[in-house]
């Protein structure tokens, strides 16, 4: 269990590390009159510090060092 979890989180530090963050597009209704019909599209970024991608990594590398004992 703690070797899957290990192996989680390593993934999980690595993609922090390499991305920095998650980015997403929502879409909104601006003019909605009749068949008349404006949206906008947004992008947004959710940041992830590169201190908690390298934190979250070495927790997975200590869970895997603590399984194999």
């Amino acid at each position: 269990m703690n070797r899957a979890v290990g192996i989680v989180l390593c993934i999980i530090g690595v993609i922090g590390l390499a991305w920095g963050g998650v980015n997403y597009k929502t879409q909104d209704t601006v003019v909605n009159i009749g068949p008349v019909r404006a949206t906008r599209e947004q992008t947004h970024h959710i940041p992830f510090p590169p201190v908690a991608g390298g934190l979250v990594l070495l927790g997975g590398i200590a869970l895997l060092i603590a399984s194999k004992k």
